[in-house]
């Protein structure tokens, strides 16, 4: 617990030590407006598109010790003039006499104690606001009086991110701040490009008299910006300049005195950065939020949104970092990627036009289905809406313009031009929201396709019904030499690119889990002769599979064009792959005893003790053959290292299977609250789930990268919450089917589901796995493991022995 200790009834994490190895942020706001903000005070800000709409400069590549974004800074009368000091830890780098981060659910509360003055601001942005509120107290802990100066600080960019980095002409040319002013002495600071002056502006402001200001960079840092952000020479003066700056780096400096405060005594100053059409349209807001009360309602409008998100699921197991990250941060997390998917993190820049991906976004659907339905349904009728008339899907998209792209895939235009299996992940999205929901006429809205005339209009719709069923006949239409599905440009694993006419087990696997899907679907609308095409097409693929794919212990990854196997005992690297393990048996494809034995031939060549790895062994070199795959040393990233997002596929499987001793492992092995006393070798956010972690055949084994925005999140709350918990939706009900490590003797669920609270204690008295001996709801036995449909909207006990 070297840099911070969870404290669950707060559902906060709270860092202790600002030296983390790198940067630790926390999401605040969301798409619409937003960004992240890191444990030191540095923000990313922006309105609606991190690409375009970008208000804050924040440069992940500098080092953490250098300003980003925001800061704050104070100062301190003394004898021989100021003592300039950060509260944040950073920019400045003062020894600290306490230092906190409380991460919290969408805001970050930062407690320090520097030279006899505590500072407590809360960093957040309101529930169905659009502005970024920093509310700062400051007290004097000291035993006599302090003279103290309060000045936040921000670095504006030009709303093109790509153009920020890219003309260092035009860029400054454009680039202005003005001021406003009231009687009372409050400023608001507004900075524009030139072109947006009369459309849209940015606006810095406070509720305290500002005794002066500043907007140019230039100026505040002096000496011809040789004077630096750890001690700006504007701070060693008594007043900033006030400049209005016509060009070149614009940031906002206010410049608050607080006067003489006696031992014991606070102030309070709450600032706001926003954005809007003019200063004139926004002043209703500004005058909002600087009224004290307002402030506080709109934080305790955000805590309570939050306690009514994660109440829809809470979970009292035997294991607290299960606890941990089932009924706090995995949804949180998952509620993040939902709106950011894989747009702007620390480490996913949100420049150029990746937008949010169809793959990603439809499971991230699937992660917050069950705590915001509705919410759910409109991303996937978005996500319908950039598939293409065949079936197959656009790769990503900006949610705004919804524009799209075919992805990397144009980078190779002698390789497919679509990637295999995005569209299918649509239809387990669709399946998830009508399992949670019961809401089977959404399958009858019309969904228009992606495809537009020449004055952009669309050419044609489908029922959502429609969209499903082209997405499965555009794999069944595509087959290889060997009955699979062929890869396109690549399947869910991108750095694989094989040459045309590859054929993909992952896809065939996929396309055979959304045919299952789709086969409850049909049999729940009551067509049977839809449903019995479907289960025809499994058992077609489920041979297919077993004769052509497997390779004695395992099943293989892929064939190239020419037959030859990837993922095969006769490849010198990448002999085995989980995902090719895994998925036969989520899927249905595996018979019982391959099923076994290709999972256990995955933890024979895959396990590690910090979590299974993708494939093994890593290619030692590049080969434009293979594709971005051979890019990565060995053990990093796809090629060998431990990509998180696989290990809750292998969590599925192995529940399925029975094996709750291995499947609670898989969980465990990579769960971040269990990394909190190895942070130094992990590295990355203790309280959310990374991307990767670097495998056993590399140096740094064990140490995390790309936090946040990553499909585990999605998955791996799944797997808890569905497979292991076993707590899972179906068309007519909730079925029960735990599968726990066997010294769990007992844990508990509540889950709301339809308008109705459960109440779900499971017994095991036993110690096994999986197996449930008997259900009492309400006091009444049934004879099956599916809770019925309640209507009345009240809660329901229901008692589970399981042997």
């Amino acid at each position: 617990m070297k840099y911070g200790v969870f404290k669950d009834e707060a559902r906060e994490y709270v860092i202790t030590n600002p030296k983390t190895p790198v940067k630790w942020i926390n999401y605040i706001g969301d798409l619409r407006f937003g960004g992240f903000v890191d444990h030191t005070g540095g923000a990313l800000i922006c309105k609606g598109d991190p690409s375009l709409n970008r208000m804050t400069k924040y440069i992940q590549q500098m080092p953490s010790s250098d300003f980003k974004g925001e800061t704050l800074y104070m100062r301190i009368k003394t004898d021989s003039g100021y003592k300039v000091f950060s509260p944040f830890f950073v920019p400045t780098l003062d020894n600290y006499d306490a230092f906190e981060c409380r991460v919290g659910l969408g805001y970050n509360k930062i407690v320090t104690e520097f030279y006899g003055v505590k500072t407590e601001c809360t960093i957040f942005i309101p529930q169905n606001a659009q502005v970024e509120i920093r509310d700062i107290r400051v007290t004097n802990i000291s035993n006599g009086p302090l003279e103290i100066d309060v000045i936040p600080v921000l670095e504006y960019t030009h709303p093109d991110a790509v153009k920020q980095f890219t003309n260092a002409d035009w860029v400054p040319q454009t680039m202005q701040s003005r001021q406003f002013v009231n009687s009372d002495g409050v400023r608001t600071l507004i900075q524009y490009p030139f072109m947006h002056r009369d459309k849209q502006v940015n606006y810095f402001t406070s509720n305290y008299p500002a005794s002066s200001f500043e907007t140019d960079r230039r100026v505040f840092l002096g000496d011809n910006e040789y004077g630096t952000w750890v001690a700006p020479n504007a701070l060693l003066k008594d007043e900033l300049e006030n400049n209005e700056t016509h060009r070149g780096d614009n940031i906002a400096a206010l410049m608050h005195r607080l006067g003489t405060l006696k031992a014991g005594e606070s102030k309070r100053i709450i600032t706001q950065l926003g954005q809007r059409e003019s200063y004139a349209v926004a002043l209703p807001e500004i005058e909002r939020f600087r009224n004290e009360a307002e402030v506080d309602k709109a934080f305790e409008a955000l805590r309570s949104f939050w306690e009514g998100y994660l109440v829809s699921m809470q979970a009292d197991t035997p294991d607290a970092a299960f606890n941990s990250m089932m009924n706090v941060h995995n949804p949180r997390q998952c509620y993040i990627t939902y709106y950011w998917s894989r747009y702007l993190s620390y480490y996913q820049l949100g420049m150029g036009t990746r937008g949010l991906g169809f793959r990603d976004s439809s499971q991230d659907v699937m992660g917050v289905v069950s705590h915001m339905p509705e919410k759910a349904k409109e991303l996937i009728i978005k996500l319908l809406s950039v598939q293409n008339k065949n079936g197959s899907a656009m790769h990503q998209f900006n949610p705004l313009s919804m524009e799209a792209t075919n992805g990397d895939a144009h980078e190779m235009p002698d390789r497919p031009q679509y990637y295999g299996d995005d569209h299918l992940w649509i239809v387990l999205a669709v399946s998830a929201y009508i399992k949670e929901t019961g809401n089977a006429a959404f399958l009858k809205e019309n969904v228009s396709f992606y495809e537009k005339d020449q004055w952009g209009a669309p050419v044609e719709s489908g029922t959502v019904h429609d969209h499903l069923a082209r997405a499965l006949n555009f794999t069944k239409n595509n087959m290889g030499a060997h009955g699979l599905p062929l890869l396109g440009f690549a399947d869910w694993n991108d750095c694989v690119n094989l040459p045309t006419g590859a054929e993909s087990m992952f896809n065939a696997c996929l396309y055979s889990r959304a045919l299952l899907e789709m086969i409850d679907l049909e049999e729940f609308l009551g067509n049977k002769d839809k449903a019995t095409a479907y289960k025809a097409d499994h058992a077609l693929m489920k041979k297919n599979l077993n004769e052509q794919a497997w390779d004695g212990e395992w099943y293989v990854r892929y064939y190239e064009a020419d037959g030859t196997p990837l993922g095969s005992s006769k490849n010198s690297h990448g002999q085995i792959y989980l995902n090719g393990q895994s998925w036969p048996v989520f899927s249905g494809l595996a018979t019982e005893e391959r099923g076994r034995q290709a999972l256990d031939s995955a933890r024979k060549m895959l396990n590690t003790s910090k979590g299974l790895k993708l494939s093994a062994p890593g290619f030692n070199g590049y080969d434009p053959d293979i594709g971005g795959i051979t890019t990565y040393p060995p053990g990093a990233k796809e090629n060998g290292g431990i990509f998180l997002h696989t290990n809750p596929w292998m969590m599925i499987a192995e529940a399925i299977m029975g094996d709750g001793n291995r499947a609670y492992e898989y969980y465990d092995q990579i769960n971040p609250a269990a990394k909190n006393d190895i942070i130094d070798e992990y590295e990355c956010e203790p309280y959310v789930y990374p991307q990767n972690i670097l495998g056993d055949e590399h140096p740094l084994f064990g140490l995390a990268r790309n936090s946040w925005l990553s499909g585990t999140s999605s998955w791996t709350y799944q797997a808890a919450s569905q497979y292991i918990l076993g707590i899972r939706p179906q068309m007519d009900g909730l079925l029960v089917d735990p599968c726990v490590p066997a010294n769990w003797k007992r844990f508990s669920v509540e889950r709301t589901f339809r308008g109705c609270r459960y109440i779900i204690n499971v017994e095991n008295p036993g110690g096994v796995c999986k197996g449930v001996k008997s259900i009492l709801v309400d006091g009444k036995e049934i004879d099956k493991p599916v809770v019925p449909v309640f209507t009345d909207g009240g809660t329901h006990e229901v008692k589970v022995v399981m042997g």
